[in-house]
C-alpha cells in the first residue's frame, strides 16, 4: 500500500511539474529533450516513514520521507562524470538549494539520500558529511549507455525552468 501510495505522489508531481513548465513556455519552440524531474528525496527516520522506493538494480530498499529536499526548480545542470567504480552524476543547484542542501546534509549524516527521476528511484548514497560544494554526487542505476540521454533531457528541463524563474523574477 505504501509503495503504491508513493509511486502514485511521485506520478502527481511529476504531471503537475511537466504540467507547470509545459504551461510556462508559451513559446512554440519544439523540444529536443523530454522534460524530466530529478527530485532528492532523504531516508525517513523511525517512526516518520511514509513510503519505501526500491532502486533498480540493486534492490536496495529505502524507507523515504514523502517531501523532497531537492526537486528540478532547485537544479541548474547535471553532467556526467567516471571514477574507477564507473560514470556517475553531479547535480549543481542554484545559490539557495545549495545552502539548503548544506543544512539538510549536516543534519542528515548517515542517512541516505535517494535521486528519483520522474518518480522513480534510481540512486542513492549515504551523506557521510555535509555537502558544502553545491552539487550532488550520485551514481545512477541505469545503464551507461542511457546517461547521456537523461543529462540531457535533465539538462533542458532544467534550462527552461531556470529561464522562466528568472523571467517571474524580472
Amino acid at each position: 500500500m505504501k509503495k503504491s501510495l508513493l509511486r502514485f505522489s511521485f506520478l502527481v508531481f511529476g504531471l503537475v511539474t511537466v504540467l507547470f513548465v509545459a504551461g510556462c513556455n508559451s513559446s512554440t519552440k519544439k523540444r529536443d529533450y523530454e522534460m524530466t524531474a530529478a527530485r532528492f528525496f532523504i531516508e525517513a527516520s523511525e517512526g516518520d516513514a511514509f513510503a519505501s522506493a526500491t532502486l533498480p538494480i540493486s534492490g536496495v530498499r529505502v524507507t523515504l520521507n514523502n517531501k523532497p529536499m531537492i526537486t528540478e526548480f532547485d537544479i541548474v545542470s547535471v553532467e556526467a562524470a567516471k571514477s574507477d567504480m564507473g560514470q556517475f552524476l553531479v547535480f549543481q543547484l542554484t545559490p539557495e538549494a545549495a545552502r539548503d542542501l548544506y543544512r539538510f546534509t549536516g543534519d542528515n549524516q548517515g542517512k541516505r539520500l535517494v535521486l528519483a527521476i520522474n518518480g522513480r528511484a534510481l540512486g542513492a548514497r549515504v551523506i557521510d558529511r555535509p555537502f558544502g560544494a553545491g552539487s550532488i554526487a550520485i551514481f545512477a542505476e541505469l545503464p551507461e549507455d542511457q546517461l547521456p540521454a537523461l543529462i540531457k533531457n535533465i539538462n533542458g528541463t532544467s534550462a527552461d525552468i531556470q529561464k522562466e524563474i528568472a523571467k517571474q523574477k524580472s
